[in-house]
């Protein structure tokens, strides 16, 4: 603590702050409307521990026992806790992370069981847990100890209130791993009698990864041992997992830690302690982390009666800003990016500085391409172009663009080159990055020989191939609207040439579609439809999907695909059909396949736009009873509240965006489709101090339906708006109706192909 009158202005500023925000708006602050347990349960796969908007730190606690329901390290219906690590995914399927585990024990219990391979645990109850945006305390009951957890941008911040006991012990564990992950080398060395650092490297769904950390202890140790394999030591060793400190400590003491992390060295770690923390107190940067957070949400305020949409509203903001995640130290350095295999490709140094930008990881665009790095374009303007920058860092470092990249690792998890879109958007939407270099990664990711492109490029599609995840026809499809984004690129460069290479690659779906049966159908290596054919099977040709929900998938070319199917009222039919042709039980589901209407999948994202395509047809009320329907059923305030895993923010920026009353079908066109608002009001603050308001009159529960809609006061004669309008400010207004009324769309301009709206 340099200064502490500066120290002590800064807290009192926050607390009048505070009581300032609650006079005048008489109600709670957004804050308070967050519920991080909802998607603990079911199969949201979210964590409920403390963070901040993108940061590097995700300190949550850990169950200790592996699993799918447990792929985030949390399980609302579990009863135990075996620690509080310091990193975690947000609702992927991905069993990784979950670095640096810290407990507290006692001599109150000595239980050990084989589910968490024998390691301290407590039970606990959630009458005494709770969460808030930054924050979340447990008690730990076995041992009468209180856990309290917050965090700055790469600190974990722990409070631990203690019983009087003799034997209070403090253990930092390196060797523990779950589900995917395992560790590979550990390190921990004693600095002083209150500082501990090392590092902790391991492999799992992303190889090579490296945390370096630094512990800063706000009481001093009284011994420390280091245990490798179970066999205690005194002295610091290779390969050692565990350190366990013990403490002299009276009833109601309490012991703040606090642990910085790195990618690249124990000193970076130990800096990011030193400008993002001031002291030991645990009160003052909890309230920093939430007033960070508050902040944030104020972004968009909406206006209703309904406690448990607000919950559900602010909650989807606060997951929508858990990833991407912050991977650069203070410096700007960070661990340069390798392939899947842990291997660098050019062979540089391992570490580099991000000049001028922060460098972001975990992206998670196969999932994050089709709402929220669009809504990132609205909500984070300041964050996008650093975003920009480190998908093209990492091109610069392994020769391509991520396909679904954390902690400087690749997974090559998924499909599609789905970096593209997130740039193309970026560059129509006017943010500032070199343009020149970003379109050169953008065709050098489509252009590689890996993951089945060379087939692609050579074949005009995906062949079948015998692997378990070939996913050809998902491929292609997904394959195609990259391309589409790369020609829209190129042509706005002045690469004719590009322009025309890839628009024609853009319309490659058409080689798998069968004319006979009028469906996306995949074919082996000579052109041949496989057969037999089930569309509602779940197959290897498909990406964690089937054939009716991938049908929809030609975001860049609804008019082409509506003409395929034989004109408007075919196409009608088949998405009556979708939405209608409920499985049967005996049918085989996957674990993906959550939040069904009909075929329609919302727990998975291939899905997300579907509901939009009426408005193409001219029946928006189709689009506004299924959009309503979603927003209603398939999120809860409550911990089982997520249909389908949250993906990194997409599952809940479809429900910001949807719940305003638009969403971006075709994520990379500068335009968002008109549907129907969840709120009476609602605005969104932007730079310069404009705001976009939606309003909706005449609104209420049985007013379900939209009459017109106008923009800025004058009739909106499109089913769009486009992103320029939003971000200038105005007013959209929404006349609700009790009654379906598609009259006002039949003279409707649609969003035109090939044409992005920038």
């Amino acid at each position: 603590m340099k200064n502490p009158c500066i120290y002590f202005f800064i807290i009192v500023s926050l607390y009048a702050c505070k009581k300032e925000t609650q006079h005048i708006s008489n109600t709670k602050m957004l804050v308070d409307f967050v519920n991080p347990f909802i998607g603990t349960d079911g199969p949201g796969n979210t964590y409920p521990g403390a963070t901040v908007p993108f940061g590097m730190v995700q300190l949550s606690p850990d169950i200790g026992i592996p699993g799918w329901d447990r792929i985030a390290g949390y399980y609302y219906q579990d009863s135990i806790i075996t620690g509080f690590s310091h990193t975690h995914l947000t609702g992927t399927g991905a069993g990784d992370l979950y670095d640096i585990l810290v407990m507290p024990t006692n001599s109150k219990s000595t239980k050990r069981i084989k589910a968490n391979n024998f390691k301290p645990f407590s039970s606990f109850s959630h009458n005494k847990e709770k969460a808030s945006p930054g924050y979340y305390t447990v008690d730990l009951l076995d041992y009468g100890i209180k856990a309290e957890l917050t965090a700055t941008n790469r600190v974990g911040i722990h409070r631990y209130t203690f019983p009087k006991d003799k034997n209070t012990e403090i253990h930092v564990d390196l060797g523990y791993s779950l589900n995917w992950d395992r560790p590979t080398r550990t390190y921990i060395e004693k600095v002083n009698d209150s500082t501990i650092q090392g590092y902790r490297m391991s492999t799992g769904w992303a190889r090579n990864q490296k945390v370096y950390f630094q512990m800063q202890f706000s009481k001093s140790f009284s011994s420390l041992n280091y245990y490798k394999d179970d066999e205690m030591y005194t002295s610091p060793i290779k390969g050692g997992t565990k350190a366990a400190l013990k403490f002299h400590v009276e009833d109601g003491d309490k012991i703040i830690i606090k642990t910085g992390l790195s990618t690249t060295s124990c000193k970076a770690a130990a800096h990011a302690i030193k400008v993002e923390t001031t002291g030991f107190d645990f009160d003052f940067h909890r309230e920093k982390a939430l007033f960070i957070w508050e902040q944030e949400l104020q972004k968009i305020k909406i206006q209703s009666p309904n406690e448990d949409k607000k919950s559900i509203f602010y909650t989807m903001m606060y997951q929508s800003m858990l990833a991407p995640t912050l991977l650069s130290d203070t410096d700007g350095s960070y661990k340069t990016a390798n392939d899947e295999n842990g291997k660098y490709k050019k062979g540089i140094d391992t570490i580099t500085k991000a000049q001028g930008f922060r460098r972001y990881d975990t992206f998670s665009l196969w999932d994050t391409f089709r709402a929220a790095h669009p809504l990132y374009t609205i909500t984070q303007p300041e964050r996008v172009p650093d975003m920009i920058k480190s998908l093209l860092a990492h091109y610069k470092e392994t020769d391509e663009l991520p396909i679904w990249s954390m902690q400087g690792s690749e997974t090559n998890m998924m499909i599609g080159y789905h970096a593209v879109p997130v740039i193309v958007d970026a560059y129509f939407k006017g943010f500032d990055f070199d343009s020149e270099l970003a379109f050169r990664a953008c065709k050098a990711s489509a252009m590689v020989n890996d993951r089945q492109i060379d087939l692609y490029k050579a074949l005009g599609y995906v062949p079948v191939d015998g692997q378990h995840e070939n996913w050809s026809v998902s491929k292609t499809m997904e394959y195609a609207y990259d391309d589409w984004c790369i020609a829209m690129f190129a042509k706005d460069l002045g690469k004719q040439e590009d322009y025309e290479y890839f628009l024609k690659r853009s319309g490659n779906w058409k080689n798998l579609y069968n004319e006979h049966n009028s469906w996306l159908q995949p074919k082996d290596i000579k052109g041949r439809f496989i057969k037999p054919f089930t569309p509602k099977e779940y197959t290897p040709h498909f990406c964690e999907s089937n054939a009716w929900q991938y049908y929809w998938f030609v975001p860049h070319n609804m008019d082409g695909l509506i003409n395929k199917t034989g004109g408007k009222e075919r196409f009608e039919q088949k998405l009556d059909s979708m939405f209608s042709y409920y499985p049967e039980a005996s049918d085989k589901l996957p674990l993906f396949s959550t939040g069904m209407i009909g075929q329609y999948a919302h727990g998975n994202e291939p899905s997300h736009h579907v509901a939009y395509l009426y408005n193409y047809l001219g029946k928006p009320s189709k689009t506004q009873k299924l959009v309503r329907q979603i927003l209603e059923e398939q999120y809860k305030n409550e911990p089982n509240g997520h249909c389908g895993n949250e993906d990194c923010g997409q599952m809940s920026s479809w429900y910001i965006f949807n719940s305003l009353g638009f969403y971006p079908v075709n994520p990379a066109q500068g335009i968002y489709h008109i549907g129907i608002p969840l709120f009476e009001k609602s605005s969104i603050q932007l730079p310069n101090n404009k705001t976009f308001r939606i309003t909706a009159i005449n609104f209420s529960d049985e007013n379900k339906f939209v009459k017109k809609v106008s923009l800025n006061g004058k009739p909106l004669k499109r089913a769009y708006i486009t992103h320029k309008e939003i971000i200038n400010g105005g007013v959209l207004e929404f006349i609700m109706s009790r009654t379906p009324n598609d009259a006002f769309f039949v003279e409707t301009e649609m969003p035109k192909s090939n044409k992005v709206y920038n």
